[in-house]
């Protein structure tokens, strides 16, 4: 029995030991993880190279996923679907002074487009580049609308022989759903006001309203004007021969027996037909050759990037800086996400703005639709705190500013708008779904007892009541004055002035800067210098400080951890484990397929979207301000 117990007492240690040592082992585990995340070696830059910007997905203004999705997707060696404009013109506008860049390659066979203003502010800061006098060189196998617009900007323009380039033009259709939700028996109670606030038509239309069609139209042309006079400049070309390109491609391509490239070639639209070898031939003669590729000597814009911002680390000017704050996606309430603009989230990073005595001036970047009133509101406020510290508020709009994205800009001392920015859509609505008739036809009957005229009235299977539709509609005409007082007051304009242009119109940033929505056109970097300006900083003597909320330092060791974890099991397992969670779809094309289905998910999503926005929209006595506004 003694002899047992011996046994059994050092097995006991055994595995106590066995124990510590593992104990031990996963810690120096967890702290290689942590070391390895939180500091990465800087790729060695090679002189006389070609920085090589290849665009995947769509250009944001922010990743529309949060942390971990995106870490997740580099564990697994795949792109997100899209690229941050930020990293562009930061890589490029750095290249330009760069004596070991000697060339810059733009490759958009993976690119799927972007908003116009977007597309603005990559082609500036090309145009930028070339003046250092080096040589921009654009390839792909074919151009499209977008695509192409950034590609004018280069010095060479290379087209595969058997691409093309299509200039599709600016549309706006939507899908509507009324016949749809007329069969599931639901019908959309509407509360709204203004003529051209078209965001609740796809749920009690089956087409475009007459007023929608005349805005939408409009708008579309006015992009179109902007594109064709934008494009033409940068190629030397006269407006009517990009217009006459496009109106005329299909009888072009007929008569040229299908060979597009030639067509486009012939229109001067492109410098010559290449394949990529004979384009890394010419890369290679303007940069140097590396010997081990056979190819010229490059670097990506990842890597690129993580050079140049390590070289850059500290702040000559840490006492001037002007905040740069990014909003992008619709504006909802609370903290919001990827994606999305949440009312908390953003005004505290005003709040820190606010609080910081060297922060000299606030430029806020919108680039949204709108959405929740009530964050909205969160977000005006948090902007007048900042005003009444007398630094100057600048906005830089993107692709969109409109409804709650205007909402928001109305405090401002001045706001630039490019000339294809949508902004305006000043009008206010909410809705609520009742589907009394679905009860009837399940044979559910309801009936029952109140104590009040609003009793019973907001139920989804009653209709709703006269006193519910009375009070809904008057919070709604109360909520547009307050949308007017706000942009009357910032924009100095009488209430009827404003109305005027307003009722939910969606302009142009053309257009609005004639009707005085906004005060002048041009850039993020142009709406930075003239905050400085404001604000008595000399050019060159302060820092830009792009502001995001604070995340403390375990939220940021649990992301890397977590993408750490999942690059281990990827590595262990292979990517085929992940297939189940929706991962693999994309990441395993490339080139032109790639893009077309990162563009078909693009042209697919308005379904989703708006299935979304009627599951937020849908809760009464909450109003919105948004525009379903993004031409396609």
């Amino acid at each position: 029995m003694e002899l047992v117990k011996k046994f059994l007492r050092g097995l006991f240690k055994g595995l106590d030991g066995l124990r510590k040592v593992l104990h031990l082992s996963l810690l120096l585990v967890i702290f290689g993880v942590i070391v390895g995340g939180l500091s990465s070696s800087i790729p060695k830059l090679v002189n006389d190279a070609a920085l090589v910007i290849r665009p995947v997905g769509e250009i944001v203004e922010k990743p529309s996923e949060d942390a971990f999705n995106r870490a997740l997707a580099e564990a697994q060696g795949r792109g997100t679907g899209e690229t941050v404009l930020r990293d562009l013109t930061d890589a490029i506008l750095a290249a330009k002074g760069d004596s070991r860049i000697k060339t810059l390659v733009l490759e958009f066979d993976e690119m799927s487009g972007a908003g116009q203003p977007t597309l603005d502010e990559f082609a500036r800061a090309i145009s930028e580049f070339r003046r250092s006098g080096k040589k921009v060189i654009a390839t792909g196998l074919g151009y499209s609308r977008d695509t192409y617009y950034v590609a004018a900007h280069a010095d060479e323009i290379y087209l595969d022989p058997q691409g093309r380039v299509v200039l599709e033009g600016y549309e706006r259709y939507r899908n509507y759903y009324k016949s749809a939700l007329d069969k599931l028996g639901i019908d959309i109670n509407v509360f709204r006001v203004g003529t051209y606030k078209s965001a609740v038509e796809p749920f009690i239309r089956d087409d475009m309203s007459p007023a929608d069609r005349e805005a939408s139209q409009a708008f579309v042309n006015s992009l179109w004007e902007t594109y064709v006079g934008v494009v033409a400049k940068a190629r030397g070309l006269k407006p009517e021969d990009i217009r006459t390109y496009a109106d005329t491609l299909a009888p072009q391509v007929k008569l040229a027996k299908g060979f597009t490239a030639k067509v486009a070639l012939d229109a001067n639209l492109v410098t010559a037909l290449k394949t990529p070898l004979q384009v890394e031939e010419r890369v290679i003669a303007l940069s140097s050759k590396d010997e081990e590729t056979e190819s010229y000597r490059s670097v990506t814009i990842k890597d690129y990037l993580r050079v140049v911002r390590a070289e850059d680390k500290n702040a000559k000017y840490p006492d001037s800086r002007i905040a740069v704050i990014v909003g992008s996606g619709e504006i909802v309430d609370g903290d919001g996400g990827g994606g999305v603009i949440g009312g908390d989230e953003t005004a505290e990073v005003i709040r820190k703005a606010r609080l910081d005595k060297d922060i000299k001036a606030l430029v806020l970047r919108i680039d949204s639709p709108g959405g929740s009133s009530t964050a909205s509101e969160k977000i005006y406020r948090e902007l007048l705190a900042f005003k009444r510290t007398k630094r100057p508020i600048v906005i830089s709009m993107g692709d969109l500013a409109a409804s709650g994205g205007y909402y928001i800009s109305a405090p401002a001392d001045e706001i630039w708008a490019s000339p294809a920015t949508i902004t305006g859509s000043i009008g206010i609505f909410a809705l609520f779904p009742t589907a009394p008739r679905t009860f009837d036809k399940l044979g559910i009957g309801v009936d029952g007892v109140g104590t009040t005229p609003l009793s019973g009235e907001l139920r989804i299977d009653r209709p709703i009541g006269p006193d519910a539709s009375m009070l809904l509609q008057s919070i709604i005409e109360h909520g547009y004055e307050e949308f007017l007082a706000r942009v009357s007051l910032g924009r100095k304009k009488t209430r009827d002035g404003v109305h005027k242009i307003a009722q939910g119109r969606v302009w142009t940033g053309r257009d609005a800067l004639r009707l005085g929505l906004v005060d002048k056109l041009g850039s993020l970097d142009q709406a930075v210098a003239s905050a400085a300006k404001r604000a008595g900083l000399a050019e060159g003597k302060y820092e830009r400080d792009y502001l995001e909320t604070d995340k403390t330092f375990a939220q940021q060791l649990l992301t890397i951890l977590e993408a750490k974890a999942v690059a281990l099991v990827i590595k262990t397992v292979g990517v085929e484990a992940f297939g189940g969670f929706g991962f693999g779809t994309a990441a395993s094309l490339d080139g032109p397929t790639r893009a077309a289905v990162l563009a078909a998910r693009r042209d697919f999503g308005p379904i989703e979207r708006s299935v979304s926005r009627f599951n937020r929209y849908a809760v009464p006595g909450q109003i919105y301000a948004h525009c379903f506004c993004t031409p396609y």
